[in-house]
């Protein structure tokens, strides 16, 4: 779709510079990880392959950083060195936001906000291990959002992803509603499968507008842990300009919890 219609000719809100250059989106479930689901694990193969297909796809568009988006407690920056963990979930694993080794000629991707030693929420763990599979060679960097957060900071944030790298990547990482059903962890929503559907043909089709127009209210009733960080993409893209085109991978409601799995780039 055009995310800026008076810039058709490709030229970003950055002048020549295009600081979005892909994205994809993935839930964060805890059970995405085999060690966590245990006997389990077989049950989200097929959402962990195409995770894996939309990080893969992410990383082919040679950017010069990654940055994960993602739930928290908070709303800022958090840059390495900083860490997850899934102890909370039954499995002794430290999973770091940024794997490789500093560059000591290149800038810090947000150097007015540095969080050393930060413990990453469970949406950024979930999105450093997912990278962490790829053996991801450019640095990393994470900004969690919390589900008050007021749109001007969520475009704000989205406006920061270029700041300090031309060629920036994002990994947003957020579920779907949880009200699937009697036994969802919001018990059963008559409200919840037309808005995981609505959000699933906006992704499908890069539609930052409906993205953007989603219901905090609404979305907080569903229990929808993806709301702000989506807007963060849709912000983003916008603000790059041109048109984007989307390719949904994956749409199930295992356990009761809608996930999504999509793919954005330039059109």
């Amino acid at each position: 779709m055009t995310v800026s219609a008076h810039r058709r000719s490709g030229q970003s809100l950055y002048g020549e510079r295009v600081p979005l250059v892909a994205a994809a989106v993935c839930p964060h479930p805890p059970l995405l990880v085999p060690e966590v689901a245990g006997a389990a694990a077989p049950e989200l193969d097929d959402l962990r392959a195409a995770c894996d297909a939309a990080v893969a796809g992410l990383l082919a568009a040679t950017p010069d950083a990654v940055v994960l988006v993602g739930d928290g407690p908070a709303t800022g920056w958090i840059t390495p060195p900083a860490t997850g963990t899934l102890q909370p979930w039954g499995v002794d694993l430290a999973v770091p936001l940024d794997p490789t080794p500093p560059d000591q000629d290149a800038a810090p991707l947000d150097p007015t906000a540095p969080h050393g030693g930060a413990v990453l929420p469970l949406s950024l763990t979930i999105g450093a291990w997912l990278l962490a599979r790829h053996e991801t060679r450019v640095p990393v960097a994470a900004v969690q959002v919390a589900a008050d957060t007021d749109p001007q900071t969520l475009r704000d944030l989205a406006g920061q992803v270029g700041d300090h790298r031309p060629r920036a990547a994002l990994l947003v990482l957020g579920d779907g509603s949880a009200c699937r059903g009697e036994k969802s962890p919001g018990y059963a929503d008559p409200r919840a499968e037309p808005y995981d559907e609505g959000v699933a043909a906006a992704l499908a089709t890069a539609d930052a507008d409906t993205l953007l127009g989603l219901d905090p209210v609404l979305s907080t009733e569903l229990k929808v842990a993806g709301r702000a960080s989506w807007q963060v993409l849709a912000a983003a893209a916008r603000a790059t300009g041109g048109d984007w085109r989307g390719q949904l991978r994956h749409h199930t409601a295992p356990y009761g919890v809608s996930y999504l799995v999509a793919t954005w780039e330039p059109a």
